[in-house]
């Protein structure tokens, strides 16, 4: 027969401390699951460090991918970009040698330092751990790249004075590769990753490598931009009242030259003419001796028909006498039939004449 019912609840069974155990085992291995992987990314250098000693490093491209390590906290991983880094700190004022003050803007590539294909065995030797152990962080590099640059850019300006920073070469020189400006940055460059008097480069010591540097920026001080913009103008002037002066003398040359050579063009063609015009004179007078020369008592009257002509007008007035050659010419040519004077006439006569001057004969 079975027991009375009492009227008590039944009694709940609990789980056993084994059953507790294994369900808090299985919750830590879900959570620590996940830790036990770390992916490297190719734009990325991974350090896994066990309790504090340094166990993997993940920096060369074969490396790239899933990695296991034991879970968090006995395994901690510190990542680090492996890009390019641009620093572009602002202006600073240095001096140059001739103690000018210029404002500098620099820019600089650099990253972390990848480890060569052959990596050293030792893992404290990879540049990536270098830069761990010196700067922990890109801030920090960043701080300790700029505080070295800003000495370097001080030191090499002040070897340098500012003719040189701004040198034009001549018109006829040959262009060089580089300006003095990027001279000037592939100095600093060098002087960035290794100083004279350091031993080792700044890759072997701090696992920074410093791809280029440019001078993006050179200014004045804007106190002095003012001053030196007037005596650039005023010198700008003085050369442009060089090269106006130089003009205005090899105007005065070329148009001397060009006065010379057309006078003597004129006077070439002067004497060229005058040789004609003689020439044809004489042709003339040749030709009118051959004429005067067939008919003389012709050629006689007719010059002193052309003398007379010349020496005639409307207002001139003529006494001649009865033998003049002047009046026996217009006393036979008052009677052209008989070729006679007439019987009567005056020994001396006031007579008018009117004449014509004649045409200019050839």
């Amino acid at each position: 027969m079975s027991p009375p019912d009492s009227g008590r609840p039944p009694r709940r069974s609990f789980p056993s401390v084994w059953t507790v155990l294994r369900w808090a085992l299985s919750v830590l291995v879900l959570i620590a699951l996940p830790t036990t992987v770390v992916f490297v990314d190719e734009t990325e250098f991974v350090i896994v460090e066990r309790l504090g000693r340094l166990v993997a490093v993940y920096d060369r491209p074969a490396d790239r991918g899933w990695q296991w390590k034991l879970p968090w906290p006995v395994d901690t991983v510190r990542q680090f970009d492996s890009r390019v880094q641009l620093l572009a700190p602002p202006g600073r004022e240095v001096f140059t040698a001739d103690r000018k003050n210029l404002v500098v803007e620099p820019a600089v590539c650099w990253r972390i330092a990848a480890s060569p294909d052959e990596a050293p065995r030792e893992l404290a030797d990879r540049p990536v751990v270098r830069f761990f152990r010196s700067l922990q962080s890109l801030t920090s590099a960043e701080a300790r790249l700029t505080s070295r640059l800003q000495s370097v850019m001080t030191t090499e300006f002040g070897r340098r004075e500012m003719s040189e920073l701004f040198a034009v070469p001549a018109e006829n020189a040959a262009l060089p590769e580089s300006g003095p400006l990027s001279q000037l940055a592939e100095v600093i460059g060098r002087r960035l990753r290794q100083q004279e008097d350091e031993s080792q480069p700044w890759t072997d010591r701090l696992g920074i490598a410093v791809e280029s540097l440019q001078i993006r920026r050179l200014n004045l001080p804007a106190g002095n931009q003012q001053a030196v913009f007037e005596r650039m103008r005023s010198e700008r002037q003085r050369m442009a009242q060089r090269y106006r002066s130089a003009g205005e003398a090899d105007s005065v040359l070329i148009r001397s030259q060009a006065e010379r050579l057309a006078g003597e063009a004129l006077a070439e063609a002067s004497a060229e003419a005058a040789r004609i015009r003689s020439a044809g004179e004489a042709e003339a007078l040749r030709i009118l001796n051959a004429a005067y020369a067939r008919d003389p008592e012709f050629a006689r009257r007719l010059q002193m028909l052309d003398a007379y002509r010349q020496m005639l007008n409307e207002q001139t007035t003529l006494v001649l006498s009865a033998d003049s050659p002047l009046w026996a010419l217009l006393q036979s040519a008052g009677n052209p039939a008989t070729g006679e004077p007439p019987s009567a006439g005056p020994s001396e006569t006031h007579a008018p004449v009117s004449a014509q001057r004649p045409e200019n004969r050839p």
